[in-house]
């Protein structure tokens, strides 16, 4: 039996190595190398060298710098929360009223985000264009048209488009595993359908919510492709900087500064969204064990 368990290990060690050693080179060992190059210098030629240096954290915070941090983090909320927005009644209908057609309305949402992220971001470009249809139906409407590209709105319209599948899909998981009986009860205690959903319905969807927020959030931190072909020099976001650092300014020292800073603030929101489900998880059974 021991032998028999000791060949069990090894041979799952055996086929777990592989893949380690794929995470181990293309994740692990060039996030150290980040690290490593944010503490360093550029010599003459801008080619990073190890150091001990904090000026390239400093310069992170500098006030340019900062400007550019807080217009990417309102971005890349006011994106989330317009997902959370638009995916929540979405999500709700395909769960209750979708029926034998929801895998076909959840396919609806999935299909079009499995095309090239570049190509549906030109199409949006075609779209907000002074020729394009947006502006095409104001002025048939009688209003004048809009320059679009290059304003925050584009960016915004960009990211929440982009990123609405992630919200879609973890919200309609947490509402089809919900207890539909629960409803009846929510009505006998709450009274209306608005009182029950915000009392019983989205309380017990949370899950979902937190799940759905992280997955657009941390993306849209990071994106760059959006603001870089739908913005324009006043809507730069910090993902466009670190780009930039990397292959046009020669500071390779300073982008990894910048995105290393971005990493410990993804995993400190990640972190603090963790805490508070486990924390509410906990309330929860003690409620439910209390009750028993």
């Amino acid at each position: 039996m021991m032998r028999s368990t000791s060949e069990s290990k090894a041979l799952w060690g055996g086929l777990a190595a592989p893949g380690a050693a794929l995470l181990l080179v293309l994740f692990v060992i060039p996030l150290f190398l980040l690290i490593a190059f944010s503490f360093g210098t550029t010599n003459i030629i801008g080619q990073p060298q190890f150091g001990t240096t904090l000026i390239n954290y400093e310069l992170v915070f500098r006030d340019y710098n900062l400007a550019v941090v807080l217009r990417t983090l309102f971005y890349a909320a006011t994106a989330t929360l317009l997902c959370l927005l638009i995916g929540y009644p979405y999500a709700y209908f395909v769960a209750r009223f979708g029926g034998k057609y929801a895998p076909a309305l959840i396919a609806a949402v999935i299909l079009p985000w499995l095309v090239d992220y570049l190509v549906r971001i030109y199409a949006w470009r075609q779209l907000l264009s002074e020729e394009g249809i947006l502006n095409q139906g104001l002025t048939a409407l009688g209003f004048s048209g809009v320059s679009w590209i290059g304003t925050p709105i584009s960016v915004i319209i960009g990211l929440t488009y982009s990123y609405l599948p992630l919200m879609i899909l973890p919200l309609y998981a947490a509402l089809n595993d919900f207890d539909e009986s629960l409803l009846e009860a929510g009505k006998d205690l709450y009274g209306g359908p608005v009182a029950t959903f915000w009392t019983v319905t989205f309380p017990s969807t949370l899950s979902g919510v937190a799940g759905g927020i992280i997955l657009v959030f941390l993306p849209a931190l990071g994106d760059f492709a959006t603001a870089q072909f739908l913005g324009g020099a006043q809507t730069t976001m910090l993902g466009n900087i670190i780009a930039d650092q990397f292959t046009q300014s020669g500071s390779a020292t300073f982008g990894a500064a910048l995105a290393v800073s971005m990493i410990v603030f993804l995993i400190f929101v990640l972190s603090i969204v963790l805490i508070s489900l486990r924390k509410r998880r906990s309330l929860m059974s003690l409620v439910g064990g209390g009750g028993a």
